[in-house]
């Protein structure tokens, strides 16, 4: 059952395949807004930049109110996967969520349930929300 008292709501924006490291400032002026009490006050809001961009606005939004995700994830925390990211990988450079069974990775790539059911499990082994 879920504690309605602990959920809160989120606006997360997934930047999919798209954004440069000139449009990062986007980013930093939604953390900038987030600052001022009277925006969004008991809204979690949440980015999903692409994994080249990840570390480095996690980096520069430190102290914010900015949360990140992890477009995908690997279901296993290391190996032979080139191309892939673990779970792990996304924790450890600040992310605190990954999207797992998006349409277009189902569609693009045939991730099928219990493909996303291991990135879930992946997810929680991380300590990272599942989205």
């Amino acid at each position: 059952m879920v504690d309605e008292a602990r959920v809160r709501p989120l606006i997360a924006g997934n930047w999919k395949m798209n954004g440069s490291m000139a449009s990062l400032a986007e980013a930093l002026a939604v953390r900038d807004r987030l600052r001022e009490p009277q925006f969004a006050p008991g809204v979690d809001v949440m980015i999903s930049p692409p994994a080249p961009f990840l570390a480095v606005l996690v980096r520069e939004a430190t102290g914010g109110r900015l949360l990140f995700a992890g477009q995908d994830c690997h279901a296993a925390p290391r190996g032979a996967h080139t191309g892939d990211i673990s779970a792990e990988m996304l924790k450890d450079v600040g992310a605190s969520a990954v999207i797992v069974g998006h349409s277009e990775r189902r569609a693009d790539h045939a991730e099928r349930d219990r493909d996303v059911r291991a990135k879930v499990e992946a997810a929680h082994r991380a300590q990272l929300t599942a989205i």
